[in-house]
Protein backbone atom coordinates (compact mmCIF):
# COMPACT_ATOMS: atom_id res chain seq x y z
CA UNK A 1 0.00 0.00 0.00
CA UNK A 2 1.40 3.36 -0.93
CA UNK A 3 2.86 5.57 1.90
CA UNK A 4 2.14 2.83 4.50
CA UNK A 5 5.18 0.62 4.04
CA UNK A 6 7.21 0.96 6.78
CA UNK A 7 10.47 -0.73 5.59
CA UNK A 8 10.77 2.23 3.14
CA UNK A 9 13.49 4.62 3.18
CA UNK A 10 12.83 7.83 5.61
CA UNK A 11 13.60 10.96 4.09
CA UNK A 12 13.84 12.33 6.77
CA UNK A 13 16.29 10.36 8.47
CA UNK A 14 18.71 10.76 5.66
CA UNK A 15 17.93 14.51 6.07
CA UNK A 16 19.36 14.66 9.34
CA UNK A 17 22.01 12.57 8.79
CA UNK A 18 23.27 14.73 5.98
CA UNK A 19 23.00 17.93 8.66
CA UNK A 20 25.32 15.86 10.86
CA UNK A 21 27.76 14.56 8.18
CA UNK A 22 27.93 17.94 7.24
CA UNK A 23 28.15 19.29 10.72
CA UNK A 24 31.08 16.75 11.74
CA UNK A 25 32.80 18.21 9.01
CA UNK A 26 32.52 21.80 9.41
CA UNK A 27 33.46 20.76 13.09
CA UNK A 28 36.58 18.43 12.26
CA UNK A 29 37.89 21.55 9.76
CA UNK A 30 36.94 24.19 12.39
CA UNK A 31 38.87 22.59 14.91
CA UNK A 32 41.88 21.82 12.33
CA UNK A 33 42.15 25.68 11.58
CA UNK A 34 42.30 26.58 14.95
CA UNK A 35 44.79 24.70 15.76
CA UNK A 36 47.06 25.65 13.41
CA UNK A 37 46.83 29.08 13.30
CA UNK A 38 47.28 29.48 17.39
CA UNK A 39 49.94 26.18 17.63
CA UNK A 40 52.32 27.10 14.56
CA UNK A 41 55.37 24.92 14.20
CA UNK A 42 54.84 22.93 17.06
CA UNK A 43 56.38 19.17 16.63
CA UNK A 44 52.69 18.21 17.41
CA UNK A 45 50.89 19.88 13.66
CA UNK A 46 51.88 16.90 11.38
CA UNK A 47 50.89 14.16 13.92
CA UNK A 48 47.61 16.72 14.04
CA UNK A 49 47.08 16.72 10.51
CA UNK A 50 47.38 13.31 9.88
CA UNK A 51 44.86 12.10 12.48
CA UNK A 52 42.27 14.44 11.07
CA UNK A 53 42.92 13.35 7.68
CA UNK A 54 42.92 9.71 9.15
CA UNK A 55 39.63 10.76 11.15
CA UNK A 56 38.10 12.52 7.83
CA UNK A 57 38.71 9.65 5.79
CA UNK A 58 37.08 6.78 8.38
CA UNK A 59 34.55 8.99 8.14
CA UNK A 60 33.70 8.68 4.68
CA UNK A 61 34.03 5.16 4.68
CA UNK A 62 31.17 4.94 7.07
CA UNK A 63 28.57 4.39 4.42
CA UNK A 64 29.95 1.97 2.61
CA UNK A 65 31.58 -0.62 5.56
CA UNK A 66 28.16 -2.20 6.90
CA UNK A 67 24.12 -1.58 6.03
CA UNK A 68 22.92 -3.04 9.16
CA UNK A 69 23.78 -1.13 12.60
CA UNK A 70 24.99 -3.96 14.39
CA UNK A 71 26.86 -5.60 11.61
CA UNK A 72 30.40 -6.37 13.14
CA UNK A 73 32.33 -4.35 10.08
CA UNK A 74 30.24 -1.60 11.67
CA UNK A 75 30.84 -1.55 14.64
CA UNK A 76 34.58 -2.07 13.99
CA UNK A 77 34.18 1.50 12.03
CA UNK A 78 32.41 3.01 14.94
CA UNK A 79 35.67 1.85 17.18
CA UNK A 80 38.28 3.12 15.04
CA UNK A 81 36.94 6.56 14.23
CA UNK A 82 36.09 6.79 18.10
CA UNK A 83 39.99 5.68 19.61
CA UNK A 84 41.06 8.37 16.92
CA UNK A 85 39.35 10.93 17.76
CA UNK A 86 40.44 10.08 21.40
CA UNK A 87 43.78 10.27 20.50
CA UNK A 88 43.75 13.85 18.70
CA UNK A 89 41.47 14.84 21.36
CA UNK A 90 44.57 14.24 23.82
CA UNK A 91 46.59 15.89 21.54
CA UNK A 92 44.56 18.89 20.96
CA UNK A 93 41.45 19.32 23.28
CA UNK A 94 39.54 21.98 20.61
CA UNK A 95 38.50 19.11 18.76
CA UNK A 96 36.60 17.61 21.61
CA UNK A 97 33.52 19.09 19.84
CA UNK A 98 33.70 16.86 16.74
CA UNK A 99 32.31 14.36 19.40
CA UNK A 100 28.07 16.17 18.66
CA UNK A 101 28.05 13.94 15.41
CA UNK A 102 29.92 11.37 16.80
CA UNK A 103 26.75 11.29 19.74
CA UNK A 104 24.40 10.96 16.54
CA UNK A 105 26.39 8.12 15.39
CA UNK A 106 26.71 6.17 18.10
CA UNK A 107 23.30 6.27 18.74
CA UNK A 108 22.08 5.14 15.43
CA UNK A 109 24.76 2.35 15.45
CA UNK A 110 24.89 0.81 18.95
CA UNK A 111 22.01 -0.79 21.11
CA UNK A 112 20.25 1.77 23.50
CA UNK A 113 22.48 0.44 26.54
CA UNK A 114 25.66 0.45 24.53
CA UNK A 115 24.67 4.06 23.05
CA UNK A 116 24.55 5.83 26.32
CA UNK A 117 27.66 4.24 27.91
CA UNK A 118 29.59 5.38 24.45
CA UNK A 119 28.16 9.31 24.98
CA UNK A 120 28.59 9.26 28.78
CA UNK A 121 32.66 8.51 27.85
CA UNK A 122 32.31 10.66 25.19
CA UNK A 123 30.90 13.95 26.78
CA UNK A 124 33.49 12.72 29.71
CA UNK A 125 36.66 13.44 27.26
CA UNK A 126 34.46 17.16 26.27
CA UNK A 127 34.94 18.12 29.73
CA UNK A 128 37.90 17.33 30.29
CA UNK A 129 39.14 19.27 27.23
CA UNK A 130 36.85 21.87 27.57
CA UNK A 131 38.43 22.46 31.55
CA UNK A 132 41.92 22.04 30.20
CA UNK A 133 41.66 24.94 27.29
CA UNK A 134 39.81 26.90 29.91
CA UNK A 135 43.00 26.61 32.22
CA UNK A 136 40.96 26.81 35.18
CA UNK A 137 37.65 25.51 36.99
CA UNK A 138 34.55 26.43 35.71
CA UNK A 139 31.22 24.97 36.45
CA UNK A 140 29.96 25.72 33.25
CA UNK A 141 32.09 23.55 31.09
CA UNK A 142 31.68 20.68 34.32
CA UNK A 143 28.03 20.79 33.93
CA UNK A 144 26.59 22.19 30.58
CA UNK A 145 28.21 19.16 28.16
CA UNK A 146 26.49 16.31 30.55
CA UNK A 147 23.47 18.34 30.68
CA UNK A 148 23.39 19.07 27.12
CA UNK A 149 24.46 15.17 25.91
CA UNK A 150 21.36 13.68 28.24
CA UNK A 151 18.90 15.90 26.82
CA UNK A 152 19.86 15.18 23.31
CA UNK A 153 20.55 11.52 23.72
CA UNK A 154 17.47 11.52 25.85
CA UNK A 155 15.44 13.06 22.96
CA UNK A 156 17.28 10.73 20.06
CA UNK A 157 15.89 7.60 21.81
CA UNK A 158 12.19 9.05 22.49
CA UNK A 159 11.98 9.68 18.80
CA UNK A 160 13.49 6.27 17.80
CA UNK A 161 10.87 4.74 20.11
CA UNK A 162 7.86 6.78 18.67
CA UNK A 163 9.07 5.54 15.45
CA UNK A 164 8.97 1.87 16.57
CA UNK A 165 5.59 2.26 17.82
CA UNK A 166 4.74 3.52 14.36
CA UNK A 167 6.07 1.32 12.63
CA UNK A 168 4.11 -1.34 14.79
CA UNK A 169 0.78 1.10 14.39
CA UNK A 170 1.67 0.69 10.44
CA UNK A 171 1.81 -2.92 10.28
CA UNK A 172 -1.49 -3.37 12.51
CA UNK A 173 -3.30 -1.50 9.61
CA UNK A 174 -1.81 -2.66 6.63
CA UNK A 175 -2.64 -6.32 8.14
CA UNK A 176 -6.52 -5.12 9.44
CA UNK A 177 -6.66 -3.98 6.10
CA UNK A 178 -5.59 -6.93 4.07
CA UNK A 179 -7.76 -9.13 6.57
CA UNK A 180 -10.69 -6.51 6.05
CA UNK A 181 -10.28 -6.76 2.52
CA UNK A 182 -10.36 -10.85 3.15
CA UNK A 183 -13.22 -10.58 4.92
CA UNK A 184 -14.90 -8.38 2.24
CA UNK A 185 -14.27 -10.62 -0.43
CA UNK A 186 -15.59 -13.85 1.49
CA UNK A 187 -18.31 -11.85 2.17
CA UNK A 188 -19.06 -10.74 -1.34
CA UNK A 189 -18.91 -14.58 -2.47
CA UNK A 190 -21.69 -15.61 -0.22
CA UNK A 191 -23.64 -12.96 -1.30
CA UNK A 192 -22.91 -13.53 -5.08
CA UNK A 193 -23.77 -17.53 -4.60
CA UNK A 194 -27.28 -17.15 -2.69
CA UNK A 195 -28.09 -14.73 -5.57
CA UNK A 196 -27.38 -17.27 -8.05
CA UNK A 197 -29.00 -19.44 -6.19
CA UNK A 198 -32.07 -17.45 -6.14
CA UNK A 199 -31.57 -16.79 -9.59
CA UNK A 200 -31.21 -20.88 -11.02
CA UNK A 201 -34.30 -21.61 -8.33
CA UNK A 202 -36.39 -19.34 -10.46
CA UNK A 203 -35.71 -19.86 -13.75
CA UNK A 204 -34.15 -22.99 -14.48
CA UNK A 205 -35.16 -25.40 -11.61
CA UNK A 206 -38.62 -24.20 -11.88
CA UNK A 207 -38.70 -24.54 -15.13
CA UNK A 208 -37.85 -28.12 -15.26
CA UNK A 209 -40.27 -29.20 -12.23
CA UNK A 210 -42.97 -27.74 -14.38
CA UNK A 211 -41.58 -29.79 -17.17
CA UNK A 212 -41.69 -32.37 -15.02
CA UNK A 213 -45.35 -32.12 -13.78
CA UNK A 214 -46.37 -31.91 -17.83
CA UNK A 215 -45.13 -35.26 -18.69
CA UNK A 216 -46.00 -36.66 -15.60
CA UNK A 217 -49.50 -35.24 -16.44
CA UNK A 218 -49.22 -36.68 -20.23
CA UNK A 219 -47.73 -40.05 -19.27
CA UNK A 220 -51.23 -40.72 -17.06
CA UNK A 221 -53.27 -40.20 -20.29
CA UNK A 222 -50.76 -41.54 -22.92
CA UNK A 223 -53.01 -44.32 -23.86
CA UNK A 224 -56.73 -43.05 -22.66
CA UNK A 225 -56.37 -39.26 -24.05
CA UNK A 226 -53.63 -39.09 -26.56
CA UNK A 227 -54.46 -35.74 -27.89
CA UNK A 228 -54.41 -33.99 -24.34
CA UNK A 229 -50.99 -36.13 -23.71
CA UNK A 230 -49.72 -34.29 -26.57
CA UNK A 231 -50.85 -31.14 -25.52
CA UNK A 232 -49.00 -31.78 -22.22
CA UNK A 233 -45.90 -32.36 -24.18
CA UNK A 234 -46.28 -29.47 -26.33
CA UNK A 235 -46.64 -27.44 -23.26
CA UNK A 236 -43.24 -28.93 -21.64
CA UNK A 237 -41.70 -28.08 -24.88
CA UNK A 238 -42.34 -24.41 -24.78
CA UNK A 239 -41.35 -24.25 -21.41
CA UNK A 240 -38.25 -26.19 -22.02
CA UNK A 241 -37.63 -23.26 -25.14
CA UNK A 242 -38.07 -20.50 -22.17
CA UNK A 243 -35.55 -22.52 -20.32
CA UNK A 244 -33.32 -22.50 -22.75
CA UNK A 245 -33.54 -18.84 -23.76
CA UNK A 246 -33.51 -17.87 -19.72
CA UNK A 247 -30.24 -20.45 -19.57
CA UNK A 248 -28.30 -18.83 -22.57
CA UNK A 249 -29.22 -14.94 -20.76
CA UNK A 250 -28.61 -16.57 -17.48
CA UNK A 251 -25.03 -17.43 -19.13
CA UNK A 252 -24.80 -13.93 -20.57
CA UNK A 253 -25.65 -11.41 -18.08
CA UNK A 254 -27.90 -12.66 -15.38
CA UNK A 255 -31.18 -10.92 -16.85
CA UNK A 256 -34.52 -12.40 -16.83
CA UNK A 257 -35.07 -13.43 -20.95
CA UNK A 258 -38.29 -11.66 -20.23
CA UNK A 259 -37.27 -8.59 -20.07
CA UNK A 260 -34.60 -8.38 -22.65
CA UNK A 261 -36.65 -7.07 -25.69
CA UNK A 262 -37.04 -4.14 -23.62
CA UNK A 263 -40.96 -4.25 -23.10
CA UNK A 264 -40.90 -4.05 -19.53
CA UNK A 265 -42.21 -5.43 -16.27
CA UNK A 266 -45.73 -5.45 -17.18
CA UNK A 267 -45.63 -7.28 -20.56
CA UNK A 268 -42.98 -10.06 -18.93
CA UNK A 269 -45.64 -10.68 -15.96
CA UNK A 270 -48.33 -10.86 -18.96
CA UNK A 271 -46.25 -13.10 -20.77
CA UNK A 272 -45.37 -14.95 -18.00
CA UNK A 273 -48.81 -15.80 -16.75
CA UNK A 274 -50.35 -17.15 -20.26
CA UNK A 275 -46.73 -19.02 -20.21
CA UNK A 276 -47.96 -20.53 -16.48
CA UNK A 277 -51.55 -21.24 -17.83
CA UNK A 278 -52.82 -24.70 -18.75
CA UNK A 279 -52.42 -28.39 -17.42
CA UNK A 280 -55.32 -27.44 -14.64
CA UNK A 281 -54.38 -23.93 -13.73
CA UNK A 282 -55.13 -20.20 -15.82
CA UNK A 283 -53.31 -17.13 -14.37
CA UNK A 284 -54.87 -13.86 -15.09
CA UNK A 285 -52.35 -10.83 -15.10
CA UNK A 286 -53.73 -7.27 -14.69
CA UNK A 287 -51.76 -4.11 -14.55
CA UNK A 288 -52.86 -0.92 -12.41
CA UNK A 289 -51.39 2.62 -12.69
CA UNK A 290 -48.88 4.31 -14.49
CA UNK A 291 -45.91 2.87 -15.66
CA UNK A 292 -42.59 4.72 -14.56
CA UNK A 293 -39.43 3.84 -15.75
CA UNK A 294 -37.98 1.10 -13.05
CA UNK A 295 -34.21 0.69 -12.12
CA UNK A 296 -33.55 -3.25 -14.02
CA UNK A 297 -33.07 -4.45 -10.56
CA UNK A 298 -36.60 -3.89 -9.71
CA UNK A 299 -37.81 -4.91 -12.50
CA UNK A 300 -36.14 -8.59 -12.73
CA UNK A 301 -36.94 -8.49 -8.93
CA UNK A 302 -40.60 -8.04 -9.16
CA UNK A 303 -40.51 -10.67 -12.51
CA UNK A 304 -38.33 -13.45 -10.10
CA UNK A 305 -40.75 -12.86 -7.31
CA UNK A 306 -43.64 -13.57 -9.66
CA UNK A 307 -42.11 -16.63 -11.19
CA UNK A 308 -41.54 -18.02 -7.41
CA UNK A 309 -44.90 -17.91 -6.41
CA UNK A 310 -46.48 -19.08 -9.05
CA UNK A 311 -44.13 -22.09 -8.98
CA UNK A 312 -45.39 -22.74 -5.20
CA UNK A 313 -49.24 -22.46 -6.52
CA UNK A 314 -48.54 -24.85 -9.03
CA UNK A 315 -46.70 -27.25 -7.00
CA UNK A 316 -48.16 -26.69 -3.72
CA UNK A 317 -51.56 -24.91 -3.87
CA UNK A 318 -53.82 -27.34 -5.41
CA UNK A 319 -55.71 -24.43 -7.21
CA UNK A 320 -57.37 -23.87 -10.84
CA UNK A 321 -57.38 -20.23 -11.17
CA UNK A 322 -54.47 -17.16 -9.41
CA UNK A 323 -54.12 -13.98 -10.48
CA UNK A 324 -50.82 -11.46 -11.23
CA UNK A 325 -51.63 -7.76 -10.41
CA UNK A 326 -48.99 -5.53 -10.55
CA UNK A 327 -49.78 -1.77 -8.87
CA UNK A 328 -47.88 1.44 -9.93
CA UNK A 329 -48.54 3.92 -6.89
CA UNK A 330 -46.82 7.40 -6.68
CA UNK A 331 -43.99 6.27 -4.35
CA UNK A 332 -44.19 2.36 -4.51
CA UNK A 333 -44.81 -0.88 -6.58
CA UNK A 334 -46.78 -3.62 -5.37
CA UNK A 335 -46.51 -7.28 -7.01
CA UNK A 336 -50.12 -9.27 -5.76
CA UNK A 337 -50.11 -12.98 -6.56
CA UNK A 338 -53.32 -14.54 -5.45
CA UNK A 339 -54.60 -18.29 -5.73
CA UNK A 340 -58.00 -20.24 -4.93
CA UNK A 341 -55.86 -22.93 -3.59
CA UNK A 342 -56.24 -25.18 0.06
CA UNK A 343 -54.69 -22.20 1.68
CA UNK A 344 -52.86 -21.95 5.24
CA UNK A 345 -52.82 -20.93 8.42
CA UNK A 346 -50.33 -18.08 8.31
CA UNK A 347 -49.49 -18.19 11.60
CA UNK A 348 -48.32 -21.07 11.53
CA UNK A 349 -46.42 -20.82 7.99
CA UNK A 350 -43.22 -21.68 9.38
CA UNK A 351 -44.04 -25.03 10.35
CA UNK A 352 -46.58 -25.89 7.90
CA UNK A 353 -44.46 -24.32 5.26
CA UNK A 354 -42.45 -27.91 5.42
CA UNK A 355 -45.54 -30.18 4.43
CA UNK A 356 -47.01 -30.33 1.13
CA UNK A 357 -49.93 -28.60 -0.49
CA UNK A 358 -49.13 -25.07 0.17
CA UNK A 359 -50.51 -22.19 -1.91
CA UNK A 360 -48.50 -19.66 -2.94
CA UNK A 361 -47.15 -17.31 0.11
CA UNK A 362 -46.11 -20.43 1.81
CA UNK A 363 -42.63 -21.38 -0.18
CA UNK A 364 -40.53 -24.93 0.73
CA UNK A 365 -38.37 -25.82 3.23
CA UNK A 366 -38.75 -29.45 1.93
CA UNK A 367 -37.50 -31.68 -0.86
CA UNK A 368 -34.50 -30.27 -2.91
CA UNK A 369 -35.97 -26.68 -3.79
CA UNK A 370 -36.48 -25.20 -0.62
CA UNK A 371 -35.56 -21.20 -1.65
CA UNK A 372 -39.57 -19.59 -2.64
CA UNK A 373 -40.72 -17.82 0.20
CA UNK A 374 -37.25 -17.45 1.49
CA UNK A 375 -35.89 -16.51 -1.62
CA UNK A 376 -38.86 -13.91 -1.98
CA UNK A 377 -39.00 -12.30 1.25
CA UNK A 378 -34.79 -12.09 0.42
CA UNK A 379 -35.35 -10.17 -2.82
CA UNK A 380 -38.18 -7.74 -1.20
CA UNK A 381 -35.55 -6.59 1.44
CA UNK A 382 -32.59 -6.17 -0.45
CA UNK A 383 -35.00 -3.33 -2.40
CA UNK A 384 -36.09 -2.03 0.70
CA UNK A 385 -40.10 -3.70 0.52
CA UNK A 386 -42.30 -5.67 2.53
CA UNK A 387 -43.48 -8.99 2.16
CA UNK A 388 -47.18 -9.78 3.19
CA UNK A 389 -48.92 -12.95 3.20
CA UNK A 390 -52.96 -13.54 3.99
CA UNK A 391 -54.31 -16.48 3.72
CA UNK A 392 -56.67 -19.06 5.63
CA UNK A 393 -57.52 -22.34 5.27
CA UNK A 394 -59.61 -23.50 2.52
CA UNK A 395 -59.67 -19.95 1.10
CA UNK A 396 -56.72 -19.15 -0.60
CA UNK A 397 -53.98 -17.06 -0.07
CA UNK A 398 -52.47 -13.85 -1.22
CA UNK A 399 -48.82 -12.77 -1.73
CA UNK A 400 -48.26 -9.16 -1.71
CA UNK A 401 -44.73 -7.67 -2.25
CA UNK A 402 -44.25 -3.80 -2.19
CA UNK A 403 -40.98 -2.08 -3.26
CA UNK A 404 -40.19 1.61 -3.16
CA UNK A 405 -39.34 3.58 -5.88
CA UNK A 406 -38.68 7.13 -4.52
CA UNK A 407 -35.17 5.95 -2.39
CA UNK A 408 -34.68 3.01 -5.47
CA UNK A 409 -34.87 5.25 -8.84
CA UNK A 410 -32.06 7.64 -8.25
CA UNK A 411 -29.65 5.08 -7.26
CA UNK A 412 -30.16 3.79 -10.76
CA UNK A 413 -29.07 6.54 -12.24
CA UNK A 414 -26.36 7.93 -10.27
Amino acid sequence: MPGLDPRAPDPDARWLAAVMHTAFFLLLGSSLARFLMRHPGEPRTPWIIALSVSLALLYVLGPTVGARPTAPRRLIWLSLVVAVWVVIVILAPSFAWCAVPLFYTGLRTLPPRAALFLVAVLTAFVVVAQLKLAGSFDPILLFAPPAWAAVAAAVFLYMQRQAARQRELIDDLIRTRRELAATERREGTLAERQRLSMEIHDTLAQGLSSQQMLLQAADRVWDTDPAKARTHVRTAESITEHGLAEARRFVHDLAPADLADGGGVAQALRALAERESGAGLTVRFHAEGTPPPLPDRVSSALLRIAQGALANVREHADATTAAVTLTFLDDQVVLDVADDGRGFAPGAASGAAAAAGRSAATGTTTGVRGHGLPAIRARAHQLGGTLTIESAPGEGAVLSVSIPLIPLIPLETQ
